[in-house]
């Protein structure tokens, strides 16, 4: 609903050529948002929280408040939502021309290098297992960034041969 009426509110201001890209651009962006987001509660929260109770001993017991337990997962959410947000991401640099596949190709090493730095920083638990939960689907991502720029590009190329401009 409230991307509803954002949309109403801001549509009238764009021309009609910046509706055809706005439109698929937000359902999109909305899609990965919330696809980022139910990953990371139903795939990535159920491990977080399990090692977070695996703490207890005989001396120690996990009480967590239901703040806690809401904080971390609100935490998880977002994180799972904005990082899924890669792929608009990257198609968006592309069409500013800022990047394109074979610079994405390029870098891949130092990306896969970045995703598990990004994924060390942003899951709540110092265990491996999150941060591979993490690490892994930026991973895949960035891969298939690389093929949405790509194949942008060759719609751009095969614009340009219509065209001849």
């Amino acid at each position: 609903m409230i991307f509803y009426q954002l949309w109403r509110f801001v549509a009238p201001g764009l021309y009609q050529h910046e509706k055809k890209v706005m439109l698929p651009f937000t359902l999109l962006s909305s899609l990965f948002f919330f696809g980022g987001a139910a990953f990371g509660y139903f795939v990535v929260f159920p491990p977080a929280f399990k090692f977070l109770l695996g703490y207890s001993n005989d001396f120690l017991s996990p009480m967590p408040t239901v703040k806690e337990y809401f904080s971390l997962c609100l935490r998880l959410l977002i994180a799972f939502g904005v990082i899924f947000e890669l792929p608009i991401f990257m198609v968006l640099l592309a069409k500013m021309g800022m990047v394109n596949a074979s610079f994405l190709n390029r870098y891949r090493k130092y990306a896969i290098l970045l995703a598990f730095v990004i994924a060390a920083i942003l899951t709540p638990t110092p265990d491996v297992i999150n941060q591979c939960l993490m690490a892994f689907p930026l991973i895949v991502l960035y891969e298939v960034s690389i093929v949405a720029v790509w194949l942008l590009g060759r719609k751009r190329l095969a614009g340009f041969a219509e065209t001849g401009h």
